[in-house]
């Protein structure tokens, strides 16, 4: 009786022992230089078309300029097709070619704003402010980068 509540004692330290990883950045695995801003948003029942019209004339145009200024390298939008997604539905996600590009940079504000236009600019900002809150609430925002095994 003694040996086998040993053992189980054992066991038991052995399943509750905590594990130690082994795995060592830069040799093991590596971290993408580029880093991905990620929105996650919950859109409104009977609203993901017009959340989807106002981003394009919004988010999507303004991206369009940031990627043909070279200050970002892509963006995406992911809309989840499940009727039960959780806490969001929509995921916005802008790729930099690196943390160094999310730095403020007044050149690069400026040939934004050139490329853009003042009035176009402030236009979007009415927009969204009048527009958006009563289509979604933004659920989260994260700072990724790509992990390569």
């Amino acid at each position: 009786m003694r040996a086998l509540s040993s053992i189980c004692t054992v066991l038991f330290m052995l399943m509750t022992a905590p594990v130690f990883a082994d795995l060592e950045p830069f040799s093991d695995y590596d971290q993408s230089r580029s880093v991905y801003h990620l929105t996650t948003i919950q859109v409104d029942p009977n609203m993901h078309d017009a959340y989807l019209e106002g981003i394009e004339k919004t988010w999507v145009s303004s991206n369009e300029i940031a990627k043909k200024l070279g200050h970002i390298v892509d963006y995406a939008i992911y809309r989840s097709t499940l009727p039960e997604s959780g806490d969001f539905n929509l995921m916005l996600v802008i790729e930099y070619a690196s943390v160094a590009d999310l730095e403020p940079d007044k050149e690069k504000y400026n040939a934004f704003i050139e490329a853009w236009g003042k009035e176009n600019a402030d236009a979007v900002t009415d927009y969204s402010q009048e527009n958006y809150p009563a289509m979604r609430t933004i659920d989260g925002e994260y700072l990724l980068r790509k992990i390569t095994l």
